[in-house]
Order: structure tokens, then sequence, then C-alpha cells
């Protein structure tokens, strides 16, 4: 699956959004990059849905502007004024050529979601490869309001019982795209949540 992160040139502060230009054309979060839509209009004409993996301004702040250009479909768990279809935990929803399962993941966001495949992991913030406080295993904050690390540690513990030994790609929130062993990244980053030690000087 050919998978782009279209605010990559970001200046500003955004999260990684990628677009699977393949199939049925799907952008996994909008961001907050400005140009997001010029971006997108790179790869492809049309775009068949947009799926939300948590409703933080980094990640959905350019979703009225990625809707106006293209009037997808917008997948989301908790209620949104855009949001057409309402994800729940155990669903199934196409990305690109291929379809994921939804994972119910909160924490570091009350509605966040994480989607996998039997080659891919989209994990949002709840897990990252690189974020500057951890490399090769980290995890989403949980230090302001409305977070919780023990609810983000229990839903890391679902995440790895539900991912395939054989995912290989994962794109993360933040950081750098990662090709390997997936399910050892989220074991590591498992691991460091569980310490209950701040992620930053708090």
């Amino acid at each position: 699956m050919d998978v782009v992160n279209v605010t990559r040139d970001a200046e500003t502060f955004t999260c990684n959004a990628y677009l699977a230009p393949d199939g049925e054309p799907t952008l996994v979060d909008a961001g907050a990059y400005d140009g997001v839509v010029d971006e997108v209009r790179r790869h492809v004409d049309d775009l068949e849905r947009v799926v939300v993996t948590h409703q933080h301004g980094d990640h959905v702040e350019q979703l009225d502007a990625v809707v106006d250009a293209f009037d997808p479909d917008v997948y989301a768990f908790a209620d949104h004024p855009l949001r057409t279809h309402e994800l729940a935990d155990g669903d199934r929803v196409r990305v690109g050529t291929d379809d994921f399962e939804v994972v119910f993941t909160p924490g570091h966001a009350p509605d966040h979601v994480s989607l996998v495949s039997d080659v891919a992991l989209f994990s949002g913030d709840v897990v990252v490869h690189d974020d500057g406080a951890f490399d090769d295993g980290s995890f989403g904050r949980t230090d302001m309001a409305g977070q919780s690390r023990e609810r983000l540690v229990g839903s890391v513990r679902e995440l790895l019982e539900r991912l395939p030994e054989s995912v290989e790609d994962m794109y993360s929130g933040h950081g750098g795209v990662f090709h390997g062993d997936v399910h050892a990244v989220v074991e590591r980053a498992l691991e460091r949540a569980e310490r209950r030690e701040p992620k930053y000087d708090e």
C-alpha cells in the first residue's frame, strides 16, 4: 500500500496526515497545515474519505478545508459537525487498497482510535516511533486535561493483543514512519508508558 505524508513539508505544528492515494483514496487525519489541500491534489483528483484518529486541533484543524475541497465521507469516533460515519471499536474501514480494523485506544484523547491491518498500523498519537522524548518506541502524552496514563496503558496493551505479527509499516501522528518489527516498537512503548514516569518535564 502506497502512503504519502502530505504534511511532511509543513513549517507549522501539525500532525502527520497520511494519504493512501490508490484504490479508494483516503486521508488519515487532516492535520493543521494550510497547504494540505494542495498537497492532496498533487496526488489525487478525488478523495473518498477522511478517517480521524482523534480530534485534537493538530489533527483536525484543516478538516473543513479538506471537506470543502473534496466532499469526502468523514469517519470519526466522537461527534463532529462534519462526521458522516461514526466509528466504533471493531469496525472495518477501507484505507486506499486495504481494509483496517478500528481499535479504540483512549488515554491520549478520549475519542482516540488506531487502524490495524495485516501489514500496517495507523497509530495516531497513542504510540509513535520517535518524538523527541523517546526513540524507537514512544507514546502519546497524558499530562493535560482529559488525558489518562492508565487508560493509555490499557489501550496500548489492547493494541498489542490485536496487532498481527505481520505488521511492518507504522504510520504515527508524529515522528517518523517506521518500517520493520512494529510489534517490538509497540512493546517498547508499552514498557515505557507502564513506568508511569513523566514523558516530558511537567
